[in-house]
């Protein structure tokens, strides 16, 4: 890590209300409980169950039967039994949308968070395919975010492969949030969200890692493969974000392509979904790709990005809400044969983009077309503008550094006492 260039400031101008956005949402978590429970059973069932959205159409009725939520008077719940029919009638970019909507997806890291040694932690993101994989009734299944299935297998985990001899509740299963590394055949783990049926949807991030380090060494998915274990499983290491941890993370060798780092803040939930308390961040010597390539894998001379067409012609991100980049007149969108909800691809043009506290000024837009149809979500407003910023001004590693020596700096500084 080179040292930190002093002329360079740390604090950057305010093209981002991520900071603001971040605050919002460790409110909202402490103020909301959701049925986190009920969350987990439906998320294990549609992955055992359902259908892959790759394969033939079948009958829902021919599904295998999903593991049925069971209320106090012994009756199948009517939320979850209504989430399974639905979810297995999704195909194409529904089912998509749906299975990518169960993970905690990270924004792209377009400012310092404060506090970033003392709440965050960090870890090298592993390079492959993020699936979700559970493990349940004498079988594991990995499911990819857009929802085929990646692996069926005999596992370790809880539940996960069936075995003479050994029995478990009924309702027993467990949830790991992975990436598939294909080079080593593993599968890495970066987070817990339900074991042997307990959730963990709202337990902090901090209370998640160390039951999966704990949890996991337990049941032996850190083994070498074998007849019950097709896949071996391991734990990403992570950091506390201080110096050290943060040389660590960067800079240190691992079994796997590493493909950018990952902040967690500790206090963070597992928030289903975009979330600014999980944070992507790359460069070229921690991934291979860190500016958006075409199918060749070459750099374009433009940066493109996916927007959604909204019914008033407005043309937005896929963040919650959404941010509007700009507005498209009836008579270019009647042309185009664009209809609501297309997802349009655009590339900036040398007028580029202006930013201000999460909001659009200025977007030199140029037309393309529409996008891939096996395309389901627009970019979010982090995406587009981390991939600007690499481009033209980027966050670079000595900027985070910067942050947190000036946080060391500040618990460091004695408290001046005021004299009368």
């Amino acid at each position: 890590m080179a040292p930190h260039d002093l002329r360079r400031p740390f604090k950057r101008r305010p093209i981002s209300d991520q900071q603001k956005r971040r605050e919002l949402s460790l409110l909202r978590q402490s103020q909301h409980r959701s049925d986190a429970q009920q969350r987990a059973r439906n998320l294990a069932s549609s992955v055992i169950s359902l259908q892959s959205p790759s394969s033939p159409d079948v009958d829902p009725e021919e599904l295998s039967e999903p593991m049925p939520d069971v209320d106090a008077t012994g009756h199948e719940s009517e939320a979850s039994g209504f989430n399974i029919r639905q979810a297995s009638s999704l195909r194409g970019p529904e089912a998509r949308k749906w299975f990518a909507s169960q993970l905690m997806l990270p924004e792209w890291m377009i400012d310092v968070p404060e506090n970033l040694s003392r709440d965050w932690y960090v870890l090298a993101r592993p390079a492959g395919k993020r699936c979700f994989v559970v493990s349940a009734d004498g079988t594991t299944v990995s499911r990819l975010r857009n929802g085929s299935v990646l692996h069926h297998f005999p596992s370790a985990l809880p539940g996960g492969a069936r075995k003479k001899g050994v029995s478990g509740p009924a309702q027993s299963y467990s949830i790991l949030d992975c990436i598939f590394h294909e080079l080593d055949q593993t599968y890495y783990v970066i987070d817990m969200v339900c074991w042997r049926g307990y959730s963990l949807y709202e337990c902090t991030a901090e209370f998640r890692f160390f039951w999966l380090q704990s949890k996991l060494d337990e049941t032996g998915a850190c083994d070498p493969p074998s007849f019950l274990h097709k896949f071996r499983f391991s734990v990403v290491p992570f950091y506390n974000c201080d110096q050290t941890g943060l040389h660590s993370a960067y800079t240190e060798s691992s079994p796997y392509v590493k493909d950018g780092l990952l902040f967690y803040n500790k206090h963070a939930h597992y928030h289903t979904g975009n979330t600014p308390l999980v944070l992507i961040w790359k460069d070229e010597r921690c991934s291979q790709y860190v500016i958006d390539t075409d199918n060749n894998g070459q750099v374009l001379n433009q940066q493109h990005i996916v927007l959604e067409l909204q019914d008033d012609g407005k043309i937005v991100t896929s963040d919650d809400p959404p941010v509007v980049v700009n507005c498209l007149n009836a008579d270019f969108i009647k042309q185009s044969g664009l209809t609501p909800g297309s997802l349009v691809r655009f590339a900036i043009g040398d007028g580029g983009l202006k930013c201000v506290d999460g909001k659009f000024e200025k977007a030199d837009l140029q037309y393309i077309s529409l996008s891939n149809r096996a395309r389901a979500f627009a970019d979010s407003y982090s995406k587009i503008m981390f991939q600007y910023m690499a481009r033209h001004s980027p966050l670079k590693v000595e900027d985070l550094a910067s942050m947190i020596s000036h946080e060391d700096q500040q618990d460091k500084s004695p408290e001046v006492e005021m004299s009368g």
